[in-house]
């Protein structure tokens, strides 16, 4: 990923699941290891936007779906995927063999977060180590589509848990081609929205 799409995760991280606002450039600088030019370069559009805020000291977000709809716009996952094969097992048994240490996207983290799927769906996305998936799930001599596609894991990746926060789910999920994609999508924009509305802001 960009380094300002690690600044648009957190943000919408922090608004979405943990209720929180208000931040300073500095703060987020230090967290990513990033400059303070960079952080301001990320922030610029979104203060032109007006989604949010920007204070002597600090700065709060004032709308977090047009941050996650400008990140999906940025978004392009396909360039983010280092590794894909096909695997003749249903996607509950490629989910269960995975690594450790993968952390779950698209389909499967909605799956896991919210116990439910709003459509079936057919291919596991995961971010993690490919050396390690590849001996687990090797080269497909199929000529049949991929199914199981592992995505670059950056070093933050897992301050957010097994699976990506729902932020970076909804953005995955927008820049994927299957079309049972827009199920999960529709499903998942009613979560963001009720979330934002339950922090009262």
């Amino acid at each position: 990923m960009k380094q300002k799409e690690l600044i648009y995760r957190e943000l919408l991280f922090q608004a979405i699941e943990q209720k929180k606002y208000t931040f300073t450039q500095l703060d987020l600088a230090k967290r990513f290891n990033l400059s303070l030019s960079v952080v301001n370069y990320a922030l610029k559009p979104l203060q032109q936007m007006g989604a949010i805020v920007i204070k002597p000291r600090s700065f709060d977000i004032v709308d977090a779906l047009k941050i996650l709809y400008f990140w999906a716009s940025l978004r392009n996952v396909e360039k983010n995927i280092v590794y894909k094969t096909r695997i003749d097992a249903p996607v509950r048994t490629i989910e269960s063999e995975l690594p450790a240490n993968i952390i779950f996207c698209a389909y499967s983290a909605y799956k896991f977060k919210f116990k439910d799927v709003p459509a079936d769906y057919s291919e596991v996305y995961v971010y993690g180590d490919v050396e390690e998936i590849k001996k687990r799930f090797p080269i497909s001599s199929e000529k049949l589509p991929p199914n199981l596609f592992v995505l670059e894991k950056d070093e933050f990746m897992k301050n957010y848990g097994k699976t990506t926060a729902m932020g970076q789910t909804f953005v995955d999920l927008w820049n994927i081609k299957e079309w049972y994609a827009r199920d999960f999508l529709d499903a998942l924009k009613k979560r963001i929205e009720k979330a934002i509305q339950n922090g009262n802001h």
